[in-house]
């Protein structure tokens, strides 16, 4: 990483971890202190954590400690933070909880309005994650890749900008689980063939199976972080 992502990824855990508490407050020069940067690479570094919510700033205080509620849960960057710290099962069950709000719906448009190649590039991920997974290489790289781009190519399959935009939301939270050990390495047969089946009834322009298989998908993976 370059000095200016070490200062934000050093400052925003420190943040998310509570090593910084709420309200406390630190100077540009003192993280230039600290960490033995530039002014111009603590200023970037600041800007950065304040366009996440993490502090707020002001000429004469400096840079504030914000809470939770202020922070960009959404932001991949944030995820990861919580995902490596203390606070990892409630993040992923919180962000678990955020894809079966999403997904099923997202199927049901996919349904309705995907193309030939997006119906093309959801089997072969499909078939690709069920045959990693039988041979038990759940927990490898090629699984994690077919299961990015399962997932990413549904939300782009329901044509709508709005769940487009919650890719990179849905896709880290699916890295950081495998990063974190979590993805186990025979996956549920029975949620890999969910996946093949999804593709099969988005292809037959089914939205109501398509919906159906998607909240089961997802009520799989709720039922394993609780």
């Amino acid at each position: 990483m370059s000095r200016h992502e070490t200062a934000v990824d050093r400052l925003g855990t420190e943040i998310i971890e509570g090593r910084r508490a709420v309200g406390s407050v630190f100077t540009t020069a003192q993280v230039e202190a600290e960490l033995g940067i530039s002014r111009s690479v603590a200023r970037e570094a600041v800007r950065v954590l304040e366009s996440l919510g993490l502090v707020s700033t002001s000429p004469r205080v400096g840079c504030s400690v914000q809470g939770p509620a202020h922070w960009n849960t959404l932001s991949p960057q944030i995820i990861r933070w919580r995902m490596n710290g203390p606070d990892q099962m409630r993040q992923l069950r919180a962000l678990t909880e955020l894809r079966a709000g999403v997904e099923p719906q997202a199927a049901a448009l996919a349904a309705r309005r995907a193309s030939w190649d997006d119906i093309a590039t959801l089997e072969a991920t499909a078939q690709a994650m069920e045959q990693l997974g039988a041979q038990g290489l759940g927990d490898t790289d090629d699984f994690l890749r077919a299961d990015l781009d399962f997932h990413a190519r549904l939300l782009q399959a329901t044509g709508n900008p709005a769940y487009v935009a919650l890719g990179p939301t849905i896709l880290t939270c699916l890295e950081t689980r495998n990063q974190a050990g979590l993805t186990p390495a025979k996956p549920s047969p029975e949620n890999l063939r969910r996946h093949t089946d999804l593709a099969v009834a988005i292809r037959e322009r089914d939205e109501h199976a398509a919906r159906d298989l998607a909240r089961q998908l997802v009520e799989c993976v709720v039922q394993e972080v609780q």
